[in-house]
């Protein structure tokens, strides 16, 4: 019989899945022995904990975490998220949409500079291509 896999090793594979290998890899590559226990728990409980659920779609979580990093303001999380959307199937208009959303509930000023590191980022993706 074949034990379930850690939940280290479950959010270690979706973090892969969703941010990509060369992101993980780089991440990887940098980690100290300084930042090695956020780094662990990052990877089982925001990876291997919430992202692994199968209670909803991979886009609507991405949909959800952009929401959620844009009205908080965490700007350089937000631009990580919004360039794995190809990854978990969130598209512009869903980016937008979540967006909408923050400009209600979170704030204009908020939700406008979300905009702007959006479209900075989707640019930015499609001059990679």
């Amino acid at each position: 019989m074949t034990e379930p896999p850690t939940m280290q090793a479950q959010g270690m594979a979706t973090r892969r899945r969703v941010l990509g290998d060369a992101h993980v890899d780089r991440a990887e590559a940098a980690r100290t022995d300084f930042d090695t226990p956020f780094q662990n728990l990052i990877t089982e409980a925001a990876w291997g904990h919430v992202w692994s659920r199968d209670t909803i779609p991979l886009r609507e979580r991405s949909m959800l975490t952009i929401a959620l990093l844009a009205g908080l303001g965490n700007d350089h999380e937000l631009a990580l998220h919004i360039r794995a959307t190809p990854n978990t199937g969130a598209s512009r208009e869903d980016v937008m949409e979540a967006l909408l959303h923050v400009a209600i509930y979170a704030g204009v000023p908020r939700a406008n500079h979300a905009i702007k590191i959006a479209r900075e980022t989707f640019a930015e993706m499609e001059a990679s291509r």
